[in-house]
């Protein structure tokens, strides 16, 4: 029964795996932005930053249609990227964007921002989110929460949720459960990536803040950090260990 059980796993893993390679698809791209679509209801936007560290940085954000409705999570870099990426949700696939999240106050999150609210498309980002953003003179989100806010697009639910402090001392995930998706933003690292900007960061508290979102999601599937490779789990665990004390 065991090795029967372990069979029966193992071809449910490989069958999501392909299933996965299958869907990792590019779906449009320019100089300024690309979307790939990683589940039938998920997409990554991938846009560019310039910065004084680190040089051009591509930046992730995730976008969650269904039934012609659509939110997006993190703004892409800048005001033309963002109109870029509206133009093509509202043009060229005929879906209605319901929201904008930021799930932090750096300018990675919010750059965009001016261009949704000109489209009169409502912001979301957390009460510390908005008050950090404010602080810093960066645009600002119009609709706050204290620690957790469930969104739609179509019939699918988005789950925001603050699980403690790490890359900055707001930073949220956000988590599709029909797809099993979860936005981890710049809290996640990829694979191989190194530890980024530090500036705004608790260091001593990351680690164990990943570890609430791994308890708090146990079912996640696919992670999108804030830069670099989508993965799965992998991701939780390297940046876990990253910043454990030993």
């Amino acid at each position: 029964m065991k090795i029967r059980s372990y069979l029966i796993l193992s071809f449910i893993l490989l069958s999501f795996q392909l299933s996965f390679a299958q869907l990792n698809e590019l779906v449009y791209h320019s100089e300024t932005l690309q979307i790939e679509q990683i589940s039938p209801n998920t997409f990554v936007h991938i846009s560019y930053l310039k910065t004084d560290d680190f040089g051009k940085v591509a930046c992730n954000g995730m976008i969650v249609v269904n039934k012609g409705e659509a939110l997006v999570f993190d703004t892409p870099a800048n005001d033309e990227a963002s109109l870029e990426l509206i133009n093509w949700l509202e043009k060229d696939q005929g879906v209605k964007v319901k929201g904008v999240v930021a799930t932090h106050f750096h300018s990675d999150c919010l750059g965009g921002l001016n261009e949704f609210h000109a489209k009169g498309i409502p912001s979301y980002a957390s009460d510390k989110t908005i008050e950090l953003a404010k602080a810093s003179r960066f645009p600002i989100p119009e609709n706050g929460f204290k620690k957790k806010l469930t969104l739609k697009a179509g019939d699918l639910k988005v789950i925001n949720q603050f699980l403690g402090e790490g890359h900055t001392k707001d930073n949220f995930v956000a988590y599709v459960p029909s797809d099993q998706v979860l936005f981890g933003g710049c809290m996640i690292k990829a694979l191989g990536a190194g530890n980024g900007y530090l500036g705004d960061a608790n260091i001593a508290a990351w680690s164990a803040t990943v570890g609430k979102v791994k308890s708090t999601f146990p079912e996640i599937l696919i992670v999108i950090p804030g830069h670099g490779t989508v993965g799965g789990t992998e991701l939780l665990d390297y940046t876990e260990g990253m910043f454990r004390k030993d």
